[in-house]
């Protein structure tokens, strides 16, 4: 068990943003995790657990143990002739566990390529992508208590979904750590290709005969052509979520603002596009100092070389505050800030 003591975590945070963990701990096996939790030495320390870093802007240096999810393997844990359960680990990254399921002809996921992170953070942060959201093909996890090191599964009533949210995010934030993750998918794809752009980048590619690589090549190609490179260009993609508002707000809104996008929600509520609403408020390619806000993307924030998690935070904030000055909407953070 190797701690790592002031540990730089610019490098495995995608905004780039400089700050340190007071101690660090890699974990590839669960047992490493285990005899942690035994160690009376940790055993009060405040403990963090860290996926990919490719959602979350760090504000300040982090003091206690951060602990980094390195756990990779994927496993069939049972099949049908309809579909099949499918374990992977926390640790593996995200959009090469789609890309697995795809050439195994597993339907579910397809959509969701590119989309940066590890498997753990799935049902965390409960991404979403190009109308298909991770609770329609989720099953269970298994986390590890932090405290007790009990191992605890979960189901989907269990982990409470919302909009970017789940009960990772705020009940049991940090008293968790998310082992594995599994997902039904399906041997008979239904494709999803209304949502967004998918239909005219299928038909620019000349696709004559839908396939799950397909999709997720069309999904790959829309996503590059939006996002910023991470490796290029510090971000952490979409940072703020798609406010929702009722019905009557929303006729307001359109009776003043013809052209904004809205999207019927089932439960009666309407969805706007945060991005349309930042732009509109000016901020799309606008810089502050160090960081901005993307050219191509009025969703992302980034940040150019040497700006502090502060100060995207202050840029977010007025991006917030000008939104709502404008359009009476309040735009909420999906990034979590540390």
């Amino acid at each position: 068990m190797q701690i790592q003591s002031n540990y730089s975590l610019k490098s495995i945070n995608t905004f780039g943003v400089n700050a340190t963990a007071e101690y660090l701990l890699a974990i590839d096996k669960e047992e490493t995790l285990l005899t942690l939790l035994e160690d009376k030495k940790w055993l009060d320390s405040k403990k963090m657990v860290w996926g990919g870093g490719s959602n979350i802007l760090v504000t300040k240096n982090i003091i206690g143990l951060v602990l980094k999810n390195e756990l990779k393997g994927i496993s069939l844990v049972a099949e049908t002739e309809e579909d099949v359960l499918i374990k992977a680990a926390a640790g593996e990254n995200w959009h090469q566990f789609v890309r697995y399921t795809i050439d195994q002809n597993w339907a579910g996921l397809e959509n969701l390529s590119l989309i940066p992170g590890c498997v753990g953070a799935s049902p965390m942060q409960t991404i979403g992508a190009y109308g298909v959201e991770i609770k329609d093909v989720f099953e269970s996890l298994e986390a590890i208590h932090l405290i007790t090191g009990e191992k605890v599964v979960f189901t989907k009533a269990e982990c409470a979904f919302g909009y970017r949210e789940s009960v990772f995010k705020q009940t049991y934030k940090n008293q968790f750590f998310i082992n594995s993750v599994t997902f039904r998918l399906s041997k008979k794809p239904v494709f999803h290709t209304s949502y967004g752009a998918i239909q005219n980048q299928l038909a620019a590619m000349n696709v004559a005969e839908l396939s799950l690589k397909a999709v997720s090549d069309a999904v790959i190609a829309i996503r590059s052509s939006k996002l910023p490179d991470p490796a290029v260009l510090g971000n952490a993609g979409s940072f703020f979520k798609n406010p929702e508002i009722t019905s009557e707000q929303a006729a307001i809104l359109k009776s003043q603002f013809p052209n904004i996008v809205t999207y019927d929600l089932p439960n009666g509520m309407v969805k706007l596009a945060a991005g349309w609403l930042i732009e509109q408020a000016g901020w799309k390619g606008k810089r502050v100092g160090d960081c901005g806000v993307h050219v191509n993307q009025a969703l992302v924030l980034v940040n150019y070389g040497n700006a502090s998690g502060k100060e995207i935070i202050n840029l977010s904030q007025q991006i917030i505050d000008s939104v709502f000055s404008v359009f009476n909407v309040h735009l909420e953070r999906e990034v979590n800030i540390v």
